[in-house]
This record gives C-alpha cells, structure tokens and sequence, in this order.
C-alpha cells in the first residue's frame, strides 16, 4: 500500500488527524531506563503501542537517533511499528538535501535501510534534489514549504515576483510541487501551525494534498487555527504533529513507569481538540 492510500485509511480508521513525532532524548527519561543500552528503542516502543489507535502518523526525527549511536535501535523502531501496527505509515524526519546521486543514497537510506514510508526533504536546492525520492514510486516525499520556526521567514517570506510581486518564495514551492513535481501523488508538504493564514493559502494552492503541519503543543500553535485553516472539506489533509508535549508527559511529572499511559492521556486529549474543529 501506497503512503498517501495508508495515510487515508489512518485518518478514517483511527479518526484521527494527529501525528506523534518520536524525538527520544535520554536525559528525559524514566529512571527505569537509565543506563539500558536499548533505551531509546524501548521508549519508543512504548509511546508508539500506547498512541498508535490514536494517530494517523509517528514522525521519527533522525537526528536524536544518530546523535546518541541509535541508528540501528530506529530500524528496530521501525519495523516495530509495521509489525505491530500496520497501516500507519512512519515519516522519517530527516530533512534531505542534496543532488544527484547523494541524493539517490539517502533516499535508499530512509526506504531501504529504515523501511520508512516517507521521507522529508529540503526544496532548496531544486527539482533535481527531489526526483530520486519520487523514483521510490509508494513511498512518500514531505517537502518543506512553510516552517514553524521563526527563522523561516528569512528565506520563505521573500518576494519571488508574479501577482504583482508580492508572491512569496513558500508559495512559490507550494504551487511547484502542487503542479509539476506530484505527477506520482504521493507529495506532501510541511507547513508550521504557527502561521495559520500562510497554512490556508498553502492549502489554498495545493488542493488536497496532504500537509504535514509541526508546531502545535510546545511549540505554541493553536489548534483550532491550525485546523480551520489547513483542513480539506472532507476535514482530513493534515496531520498535526505533537511531540514533547506528548512524549515527555509523564517523564516531565515524575509519573516514572506510567510515562507510556501519561502519553496516551495526552494524546487522547489533542486527537479529541484537533477533531473539535474539524468537521
């Protein structure tokens, strides 16, 4: 099954448009887990069998994986996921960059070696930094567009010409992968849950197609914002990623061996906010 088919029957099956990003850092956890060589992959395992009814996506972000030697307890992450829970689909965050055949190598990295369904990638460098990825013809490619960090404007906010010349540089990928890069379907971009006008004109240009959208819980975004600008009107298109907020809410209360429960408690209460608004 295909990124984009999964996806949809996520959002039906689990009704749920909510995304559980899996950023394990071990300073935060449990005193259970500490000094356990396997102990990003048993967290891990434990957030994702307590929330995996409640989701439509888990986003592993890779770096907190290689920054502590785990590459090899993500793979197992993984294939967890699939094994125990088939259907919902695994975006690796990555955030890839590059040409040619660099590119075809992390694309084998993210597909092959880690089994993901998707995979984000960096726009900056143009359609040829993007291709090898679509070759993977079932597998998924989250393009960034318009991110939640306040430094995106930088670059995402400049004036590239056209409508008078107030179109913006994001707007600019949104049409780009919208019209010319999704021949394949199976596109998706990431646009912040901190600029809900920016997430409907994105949604606006895209149709609907399915937007990765960070920012809500730690980050600050409001849900009811985010879902009233991003939704499609079948009220599904997004998934709302939620991490430290749902990873680390039992860890942060000293909840010890029920930060699994704790987690699922939060992530009950933000798939249940998010589908407050969205039909």
């Amino acid at each position: 099954m295909d990124f984009k088919t999964s996806l949809q029957a996520a959002w039906a099956r689990n009704d749920s448009l909510l995304c559980v990003g899996l950023d394990p850092d071990p300073a935060k956890f449990p005193a259970a887990l500490k000094g356990r060589s396997d102990a990003i992959l048993e967290f891990c395992k434990s957030i994702a069998d307590a929330t995996a009814d409640l989701a439509c996506a888990f986003k592993p972000q890779i770096a907190y994986f290689a920054a502590n030697r785990a590459e090899d307890q993500l793979e197992a992450l993984i294939r967890h996921i699939h094994d125990r829970h088939p259907g919902i689909p695994v975006i690796l965050d990555a955030k890839r960059g590059d040409i040619g055949a660099t590119a075809g190598q992390y694309a084998r990295e993210a597909f092959e070696r880690y089994g993901a369904d998707a995979l984000t990638v960096n726009p900056y460098m143009g359609f040829d930094s993007i291709e090898p990825y679509l070759a993977w013809k079932e597998r998924g490619v989250v393009i960034l567009c318009r991110t939640s960090n306040a430094g995106g404007s930088d670059l995402q906010f400049l004036e590239t010409g056209g409508e008078g010349g107030k179109r913006r540089l994001y707007q600019h990928v949104a049409e780009l992968v919208a019209t010319k890069w999704n021949a394949g379907g199976q596109c998706a971009l990431v646009v912040g849950a901190t600029f809900p006008a920016e997430l409907a004109e994105v949604r606006r240009l895209v149709g609907e197609m399915p937007l990765l959208v960070p920012g809500i819980g730690a980050q600050g975004g409001d849900i009811e914002a985010t879902v009233s600008a991003g939704r499609t009107a079948a009220g599904t298109g997004l998934m709302i990623n939620s991490s430290r907020a749902i990873l680390y809410a039992g860890t942060d209360k000293n909840a010890g061996e029920d930060y699994a429960a704790a987690a699922r408690k939060v992530a009950l209460e933000t798939r249940d906010a998010i589908n407050r608004f969205r039909r």
